[in-house]
């Protein structure tokens, strides 16, 4: 159980180191995020053998609003900083909550509306901050408008694996969905990252990191990980992404987050920690009675 523990958070820490690889990088905002989902489709061919399986209908589908998730999240961490981009995606339950309902038949709860509406508040904190552009966030108001779809395709695309996988007897891989979700977004992004007129030895390395790296091997951890550790530990654990992807901007970079874009995203990460902690309580009490 520690090693499971132990794998769940260097995959988090793979995954916040994210932000600053981005920003490291001199290609455009398209080469980068079609360059680094085709490595990292290759590397999770490699690496993970179930996502291999035959890819369906439904998992190119979901592979859709993942793709989009990668490509919005590189083009708004290159127009904006680190930390709105990653707590603009981390309002993800905000539509989750929303969706449940629509897709999946799930009702929503009490707590539900109170975490949809701190989400909710610390996204308009966000969007209330008066930022200027600096060398790390060019154009931080168009930044943080695809930070904020982010967090809708991210939305989307937890809601596709979690349909797929009530979907009969024969559900997809989430390995297979991940590495679909990354050829997707290597195709999507290829036509307007050609040609490539240079990319200096530091691009390639940090290309090369971020696709074997920061989200191959990440993936891999996650899923070797994720199913032996249970959901509320699992979370918090994961909650090591949102909270180390503006530091390691901040200590490489010296890009500070405004106070509103730290206060809204602490609301929105303890809205949805308080959320899942509340959920696996009640499920721990009905368990017992």
């Amino acid at each position: 159980m520690t090693r499971n523990r132990l794998f769940l958070f260097l995959a988090a820490f793979l995954f916040s180191t994210g932000g600053a690889a981005i920003k490291g990088c001199s290609l455009s905002d398209w080469q980068v995020a079609g360059f680094r989902s085709g490595i990292a489709a290759l590397a999770l061919f490699i690496f993970l053998p179930e996502s291999r399986q035959v890819w369906r209908l439904r998992t190119w589908l979901v592979a859709l609003a993942y793709a989009a998730t990668l490509v919005l999240f590189v083009v708004s961490t290159k127009l904006t900083t680190s930390a709105n981009a990653i707590f603009l995606q981390s309002t993800a339950p905000l539509y989750l909550l929303l969706l449940g309902p629509l897709i999946l038949r799930e009702r929503i709860r009490r707590v539900d509306v109170i975490v949809i509406a701190a989400v909710a508040a610390g996204a308009l904190l966000l969007f209330s901050g008066r930022q200027h552009a600096i060398a790390t966030a060019p154009d931080p108001a168009r930044g943080d408008l695809l930070g904020a779809l982010t967090g809708i395709t991210w939305a989307l695309a937890l809601t596709g694996l979690r349909w797929v996988g009530k979907r009969g007897e024969i559900s997809e891989s989430p390995a297979a969905i991940v590495s679909a979700g990354n050829v997707v977004a290597f195709l999507i992004c290829l036509p307007a990252a050609l040609p490539v007129r240079s990319a200096a030895p530091q691009d390639v390395a940090i290309l090369i990191y971020m696709g074997v790296f920061q989200i191959g091997l990440a993936y891999v951890l996650l899923t070797r990980a994720i199913r032996h550790v249970p959901g509320l530990e699992a979370a918090t654990l994961l909650l090591v992404e949102p909270v180390f992807n503006p530091v390691w901007t901040w200590a490489i970079y010296s890009e500070r987050p405004s106070p509103e874009a730290l206060g809204g995203g602490a609301l929105i990460l303890g809205a949805t920690f308080a959320g899942t902690w509340w959920r696996a309580t009640r499920a721990k009490q009905a368990t017992l009675s």
